[in-house]
């Protein structure tokens, strides 16, 4: 009955991005137990995976797992649905920033184009427009993980194989687009690539450093 106050707690207390200190006579008060039964909850949810504990002089230092914060993702969307029914549109907020210049390359496959055209019923700009998210929007970001995503399909041209992703639709700036995950990406979590079927610097009149509003509308959750 603990698990998801106690998580909830100890993300409040920094725990989500870094090891906080505490001891369990400290962590009684955040949950209303006794010391010992704090004891014992921060024992479990190190049992279950949730969390990740060192013994230190004067208590522990305690870590969100992925795991743990997988938790509070799913209970953060079902809050989602339950108080924003016929108001879900979903927002982001981030910076322009310049990529590496791989999206053109990738994005005018056509093992890639194809699927774009019958799923997202748009031929993308060959090339990606890149954002940085802001520190509150990337942790939102964290809801797409239980959204319903398109799903794109690897494929070989006979010479290489190229790796799936997915896509979830969205607009920027009154302009149709999607944003795209692959697979195999090696983008940190704060950092989003959208396609589009114009190239968005030029038709939102954007650059490096300029805040962006993503729009997805009515997201569909798992």
């Amino acid at each position: 009955m603990y698990t998801i106050i106690s998580l909830k707690k100890l993300a409040l207390l920094g725990a989500f991005q870094r090891p906080v200190k505490l001891s369990s006579s400290e962590f009684m008060h955040h949950i209303s137990a006794s010391s010992k039964t704090a004891a014992r909850v921060l024992k479990q949810l190190e049992e279950d995976g949730y969390i990740s504990r060192n013994l230190v002089a004067g208590g522990q230092m305690v870590h969100l797992t992925e795991k743990g914060i997988a938790v509070l993702k799913k209970e953060y969307s079902d809050y989602q649905r339950i108080f924003c029914k016929g108001h879900s549109d979903l927002e982001l907020y981030g910076h322009v920033i310049t990529g590496l210049g791989e999206g053109q390359y990738y994005i005018s496959k056509d093992g890639y184009m194809d699927q774009f055209r019958d799923k997202l019923d748009f031929q993308p700009f060959p090339g990606t427009l890149n954002i940085r998210l802001t520190e509150q929007s990337s942790q939102v970001r964290g809801i797409l993980g239980t959204m319903k995503p398109l799903i794109i399909h690897g494929f070989n041209n006979g010479e290489r194989s190229f790796g799936g992703g997915k896509c979830y639709p969205i607009e920027i700036g009154g302009v149709k687009g999607a944003v795209i995950i692959p697979e195999r990406t090696h983008y940190p979590d704060d950092l989003l690539e959208i396609i589009s079927p114009v190239k968005l610097r030029k038709a939102l009149n954007i650059d490096d450093g300029d805040e962006v509003r993503i729009v997805m509308k009515n997201p569909s959750l798992m």
